[in-house]
């Protein structure tokens, strides 16, 4: 069973069984692969990684040093996978490696319940997450999310989860049913992510991808505000200014606030300002800031 690579819920060494995955479904694989989505997003705004291992073996041992059982859930998520003691394993075995602080089971056809729970709460799992797709196929339960944490040796049904601090099982229901994200989502996943951040003293601009994308914002609102500054000040003028101007004008970019300004206020039109920019004629003459209408 530690090489076999198809799905399978639960394995017995005593028993020589195993639970036997049905091939996936859409509508089941859909929530798993939305968890691992959701909680990218929710580390970014963290600034810190966060890592989902997917349908991984979670193993215990026996007495004798042989695997006695192996379940898989739908996906397993480590809030610090730096510290996770995971490196080169196949499997996490009780005992001997990190817990992930989170597992979810999609309770789809299966009866996570009856089969799979009182196993995690034996094995000292800290969080499960139990979620009824909205399209679930022959439902034994009405749809929703259901978050168990650990409190000593039994679990608790709780509101909101332990791990990811102050996000509801509604609210996760939520997320990992819509087709698409909803403003909704998107603001628990920032709330989510900075809550966490507060925790660690980091936040989105220890992310490399949200702190370029936050240079590319900020250069472009400098690049609006000094089009507008050049635009404002040429219809005060009472100079004619074009759809583009001036941001096609050669050398618009690289020029200082102080010389766009300059520009603005001697040129006679649009021609002009772009003259003005370009500086000194190459065959010496006075094309500058100078060269007309002074």
């Amino acid at each position: 069973m530690e090489r076999y690579e198809g799905r399978y819920e639960l394995w017995d060494r005593a028993t020589e069984t195993a639970y036997m995955v049905r091939e996936p479904s859409p509508s089941h694989e859909r929530s798993s692969q939305a968890l691992a989505g959701l909680v990218e997003r929710i580390a970014a705004v963290r600034g810190k990684a966060i890592r989902c291992y997917g349908a991984m073996n979670l193993a215990l041992r026996g007495e004798d040093g042989r695997l006695l059982r192996i379940m898989q859930a739908d996906q397993s998520v480590y809030l610090h996978p730096d510290r996770a003691d995971l490196a080169g394993r196949l499997a996490m075995v009780v005992g001997e490696h990190s817990f992930p602080d989170v597992v979810l089971e999609v309770d789809h056809t299966t009866d996570v319940r009856r089969h799979k729970l009182a196993l995690y709460e034996a094995w000292g799992f800290p969080e499960v997450w139990v979620d009824v797709p909205e399209d679930a196929p022959r439902r034994r339960t009405p749809p929703g999310a259901t978050i168990r944490v650990l409190a000593g040796t039994a679990y608790e049904v709780a509101q909101e989860s332990r791990a990811f601090a102050g996000w509801t099982a509604a609210e996760i229901h939520l997320a990992l049913n819509e087709q698409r994200l909803s403003e909704r989502t998107v603001a628990t996943l920032e709330r989510i992510g900075a809550a966490l951040g507060e925790r660690e003293g980091t936040g989105p601009q220890d992310d490399p991808l949200l702190r370029s994308q936050r240079r590319q914002a900020a250069a472009q609102a400098v690049g609006e505000a000094r089009q507008r500054l050049v635009r404002q000040l040429l219809v005060a003028r009472g100079l004619a200014v074009g759809e583009g101007f001036p941001m096609a004008v050669p050398g618009f970019g690289a020029a200082t606030l102080e010389q766009l300004a300059n520009a603005a206020a001697r040129c006679e039109d649009e021609a002009d300002f772009a003259a003005r920019l370009r500086g000194p004629a190459p065959d010496g003459g006075e094309v500058g800031l100078t060269s007309r209408g002074t």
